[in-house]
């Protein structure tokens, strides 16, 4: 059984099979994600991030993350990464410019997995900021751009933030 379908932008965007729902592992996860910042007290750059939970069953490392997450099928990249800023931060965003796309294809406990991982600027918009409830991720917060390095970040941020023009040094989590 197959499905056709067509993205928002009116592109194909494949076929869903069987097969694929049996072995998700044999397509890329993609997820759209966004670099948030603001203007914190005293003038510093602040930047949004949410900590990965560590929640019994969860295969996630003890880390920072930048919110976002996985495409529902037919979402655009920019509607994932708002929608799961404000699942994971409770806050609203407009996207902004594109950032960046990284790939990328690691061991995980359910065997191979590849990621494709699109990042867009985000602008805060409304809402209110808060963790998430029984979620991959358990806390929301801002954090000042000089505290990063003391922070563990998984990749993904670091270079994002690289991307966005933001220097963080320290080492990373993949």
């Amino acid at each position: 059984m197959s499905r056709p379908g067509a993205g928002t932008d009116g592109h194909d965007t494949g076929s869903v099979t069987d097969t694929d729902r049996a072995h998700p592992g044999d397509r890329p996860r993609v997820s759209g994600y966004a670099v948030v910042t603001r203007e914190g007290d005293g003038g510093a750059t602040e930047v949004l991030l949410a900590h990965l939970s560590q929640a019994p069953g969860r295969d996630l490392p003890d880390a920072w993350t930048l919110p976002g997450g996985g495409l529902e099928h037919g979402e655009h990249p920019s509607a994932a990464a708002v929608r799961e800023v404000t699942e994971e931060t409770g806050l609203t965003i407009a996207v902004g410019d594109l950032l960046g796309i990284d790939s990328l294809v690691h061991e995980s406990s359910h065997g191979r997995a590849h990621a494709l991982r699109i990042v867009y600027r985000g602008t805060v918009t409304g809402g209110r900021l808060r963790p998430e409830t029984d979620g991959s991720t358990d806390e929301a917060a801002w954090i000042p751009l000089p505290r990063l390095g003391s922070l563990p970040l998984v990749e993904l941020a670091r270079t994002a933030l690289a991307w966005a023009g933001l220097t963080v040094p320290g080492p990373s989590t993949p």
